[in-house]
């Protein structure tokens, strides 16, 4: 990976203090700031390196209370639209990211948890496109995702990745590569 980084030219940081963690899926950019999950990968340290490193950028943390990390129960599904799982620790970790942002983000709730783990993409000739849970693991999830008429929404099973705690964002990296111009 990260020789395959370099070769897109991308500026690489290692976290070199040991008492420091991060794991990506404690890790919201949402095109404006960064929401870190305090949790059991991710501690104050980490999040204070990843401010360190993305310094033209807000870093607020928010404690996950449950679940494995913070997309285990929201992510970014469009921009300015952050999709959130409706249990009460999700809900509570919304109050605390709408608290600390200077920025209105829109919501979508979806019923369960693990199905506000999606990818958003706005891809050239294609548009929003948002890879979500299908309905074998989420019908209800799956007709709120419905309701975003303006996203081209593409089903991807989870249901391998979740027997070890995988979930469609520890599967991704997303690079914004620009075309070099001819």
């Amino acid at each position: 990976m990260k020789e395959a980084l370099k070769d897109l030219k991308m500026n690489i940081v290692e976290i070199t203090d040991e008492n420091a963690t991060l794991d990506g899926g404690d890790v919201l950019f949402t095109g404006r700031e960064f929401f870190v999950g305090l949790s059991k990968r991710t501690n104050q340290r980490g999040a204070e390196i990843l401010a360190d490193a993305f310094k033209d950028y807000a870093v607020s943390t928010v404690p996950v209370l449950e679940g494995l990390h913070l997309k285990s129960f929201c992510s970014m599904g469009g921009p300015g639209l952050i999709v959130i799982g409706s249990s009460d620790h999700a809900q509570k970790a919304l109050k605390i990211m709408q608290q600390m942002s200077d920025h209105r983000y829109d919501k979508l709730t979806v019923p369960d948890d693990l199905a506000a783990n999606c990818i958003y993409m706005n891809l050239p000739n294609k548009g929003h496109v948002l890879l979500h849970c299908t309905t074998e693991e989420f019908p209800e999830s799956v007709k709120v995702f419905e309701k975003l008429k303006d996203h081209m929404l593409i089903p991807v099973s989870n249901l391998e990745k979740v027997k070890l705690d995988g979930a469609l964002t520890c599967c991704s990296v997303l690079i914004n590569k620009k075309k070099p111009d001819n």
